[in-house]
Parts: C-alpha cells; structure tokens; sequence
C-alpha cells in the first residue's frame, strides 16, 4: 500500500481472536489510537464479528521507526450483542491479509452500524461504568 494514496476502500471483517491480536499489537508499539486491552478481553464477544473501516492515514512524526498506520474505525460486538465504535491504528502489513467484507451490501450495512452504534465512551456512560475505565 503507497502511503501517498488514500486509504483503502475496503472494509475489512475480522473475529475477536484477530481483535486482540491487533489491539496488543497496536499497545506494543505505543499507536495512538487503541484501545484498552483488557477493556477488549472482558468486553468483546469471544464468537463476535468485527469490522475495520479505515478512514484515514496516521503517522508518529516523533518515532521514525514506526511505520505509518491505517487509522480505523473499529466496530466492535460486545457480549450481550450490542456493537460499539471505537479506533484503532492498524499497521498496512497487518491490514492487508484480513478478509474483506464479502459484498457491497454488507459494506453498506457496517457503514449503517457504525453511523448508529454508540462510541465505547458513550456506551461505558449508559451502562454506568464510566470512561475512567479506558
């Protein structure tokens, strides 16, 4: 993926396992935009569907030997079902291998969900834990 293009026009559809796997990749290398770990573990639907929409490309003008990344809209399924949008910066070698959606259809549904569904924030909020736990 050429950093000066845009960003890919692809969502991309990945289970919870590939969640956690991109979220401890995303703390490990201090990204911006993640977010907590264990927040994710105890949260995330183990059997969940969740999706990566990348909306623009991020860089860490500071640390050179970090690679820019994609930054994400992440709509994540949570236990009891309900979804959730969050962030997460996703580096173009990770991104690239996930599956895609499989049709313009269900594209389009995601981009519905993720224009509806609460931010984690406003989700932590309505469900009275509020956003000190992040």
């Amino acid at each position: 993926m050429h950093m000066d293009q845009p960003p890919p026009c692809e969502v991309k559809v990945i289970d919870s396992a590939s969640l956690f796997r991109l979220e401890e990749r995303a703390y490990d290398l201090s990204l911006n935009s993640r977010l907590d770990l264990a927040w994710v573990r105890a949260n995330a639907a183990p059997d969940g569907t969740h999706y990566l929409w990348p909306a623009l490309w991020n860089s860490l003008s500071h640390r050179s030997d970090v690679p820019r990344q994609l930054r994400c809209e992440l709509l994540m399924t949570l236990h009891a079902g309900d979804r959730v949008v969050g962030w997460l910066d996703v580096l173009p070698d990770d991104f690239a291998p996930l599956p895609r959606v499989t049709s313009r259809e269900e594209g389009m549904k995601v981009r519905q969900l993720l224009d509806r569904a609460p931010s984690v924030r406003e989700w932590l909020l309505r469900e009275g834990g509020g956003p000190g736990q992040l």
